[in-house]
């Protein structure tokens, strides 16, 4: 009896010496042109306000102190969410994972001087927050132009002499942690990405202030020879840690900016502003993770602005892998209209395992922050609470994931309200909406969305409230035309007549 008591207590002892936390931020975008004083139409610069023709009586609305959803971050912003991090966990955190975007989205014509300044006044900021932690930083697509070697130099009192000697050829690196047997490994996805290359002076709807091209800057390029070339060094050297870490039997966190897959929040056509990675690159990465899953921990991306995750499976259709993808501190998502609140997130985890256990959300309600001239932070929700998690696991998200196929739609209702951190956009997402959400959340190969979108389409629009089945035919066929043109419309149409679901959805993932 006695034994078996010590027994337990030695257990108990171990379970909670294991417990730690760490924070995950992402995607501050921080404008340092950012005006209460500006216009929330022309990204809230203090620009001229008068244009031709327009009512001299209407009142513009003013930017608010702590930001605006048509905007990038004010300094204030970022500094709140900084503050908050130290106060709600600062000395008790192992580390921090810092994933990319820290400029504006209208920093690119910015000279790389400008640029290194801002990278480093947020790098100051999280440095003396956190003066005994580390803080691992990836790099974004909106995080300058410089050489590795400048940005390693900013971050050398982070990386080991290891780490920097990757990350000075490629922005890329790993750590392994001294006090258990976790490691982290930090990817360069700008390599991966499926870029448009978009002329940053092509917008006729902004005027860019004079600053921005007070100084020269290197022109921005598409992918030469030579990325190309470190592009396949990092997947080989991606390759030959993750087989170190199997052999030597450590676990590993995969961390990034841009996550495989596509942008749930995107709907139509597969386009540039909904594929993130390369095909070839997407798929790659799905062969690698498939590969080293019994290593694989856990994946921790940004980039979407969104709350989300997805799931990666085996080849006879078994969940794996899992992926979180936090939301941002900026509460602007360009392009599409799908802003946020601003987001925080604390993971808690077995430091000795790498298990993750669980985690807070923190959100920031901004119309109430900017009224009461108060960032007042607080928790959104906890992960398995919120969602009825026994644990967090790739079967424990998949079978969560299928419930939003359920005649259940709170659970969906649940999901998408936390997707834009409380964010009212004052639509709700059914039908196409809903099921783009499953598709990209199980479906990360693009030949497979795509097939899931085709396939999975009628038995959740079914179940759509106010709805019927009578008036799906004619509704879906147009629908189809529009963002998927003639493809599959016939068999579609039988599917649709005959009742008919995909059941072996699952068992068809390449």
């Amino acid at each position: 009896m006695l034994a078996q008591l010590s027994w337990l207590l030695a257990c108990f002892g171990l379970a909670q010496a294991r417990i730690g936390y760490f924070w995950h931020i992402s995607d501050l975008h921080l404008d340092t042109f950012y005006s209460t004083e500006g216009d929330i139409y022309k990204s809230c610069w203090q620009l001229a306000r008068s244009v031709p023709g327009s009512s001299s009586n209407t009142v513009p609305e003013a930017p608010g102190h702590f930001g605006n959803y048509n905007c990038d971050s004010p300094w204030s912003l970022i500094e709140s969410a900084v503050k908050t991090m130290k106060a709600k966990q600062g000395d008790n955190v192992e580390f921090v994972l810092w994933t990319g975007d820290a400029l504006s989205h209208s920093a690119q014509p910015l000279s790389e001087q400008k640029q290194h300044e801002i990278l480093r006044n947020i790098t100051d900021l999280l440095g003396r927050s956190f003066s005994s932690q580390f803080i691992f930083p990836v790099l974004g697509h909106e995080d300058g132009s410089g050489s590795y070697q400048r940005l390693g130099e900013l971050w050398r009192h982070w990386l080991p002499s290891e780490a920097l000697v990757t990350f000075d050829q490629g922005g890329y690196y790993s750590i392994e942690q001294t006090k258990s047997r976790l490691r982290i490994v930090a990817l360069n996805t700008n390599f991966m990405r499926l870029d448009p290359d978009p002329d940053p002076r092509a917008s006729l709807s902004l005027r860019w202030p004079a600053e921005y091209f007070g100084e020269p800057k290197a022109s921005v390029s598409s992918t030469t020879g030579d990325d190309e070339l470190l592009a396949e060094q990092q997947w080989l050297w991606l390759e030959e840690v993750l087989t170190k870490s199997r052999d030597k039997q450590e676990t590993v966190y995969i961390v990034g900016h841009m996550p495989p897959g596509v942008d749930e929040r995107h709907l139509g056509p597969q386009q540039h502003n909904q594929l993130i990675f390369t095909e070839r690159n997407n798929r790659r990465y799905l062969e690698m993770v498939r590969k080293f899953a019994s290593v694989i921990q856990g994946q921790f991306f940004g980039h979407l602005h969104s709350d989300t995750f997805r799931l990666i499976y085996d080849a006879k259709g078994n969940p794996i892998s899992w992926l979180m993808i936090a939301p941002s501190v900026v509460p602007r998502k360009a392009g599409i209209g799908s802003s946020n609140n601003p987001a925080l997130r604390l993971y808690k985890f077995d430091t000795g395992s790498g298990q993750v256990l669980d985690y807070t959300q923190f959100w920031l309600d901004l119309p109430l922050a900017n009224r009461a001239h108060e960032p007042t932070w607080q928790p959104e929700y906890n992960l398995t609470h919120y969602y009825a998690l026994p644990e967090i696991s790739a079967g424990a998200l998949h079978n969560f994931a299928e419930r939003f196929t359920g005649t259940d739609l709170s659970w969906f209702t649940r999901y998408h309200r936390a997707n834009a951190v409380r964010y009212q956009s004052g639509a709700a997402c059914q039908g196409l909406c809903m099921l783009n959400h499953y598709c990209a959340i199980t479906r990360l190969d693009y030949d497979e969305f795509r097939l899931c979108l085709e396939k999975e389409q009628l038995p959740l629009q079914g179940r759509a409230p106010g709805l019927g089945y009578s008036a799906f035919p004619a509704s879906w066929s147009w629908l189809l035309a529009v963002f998927y043109g003639l493809r599959g419309i016939s068999g579609l149409l039988v599917a649709w007549w005959g009742g008919g679901r995909c059941n072996n959805c699952h068992n068809q993932r390449i």
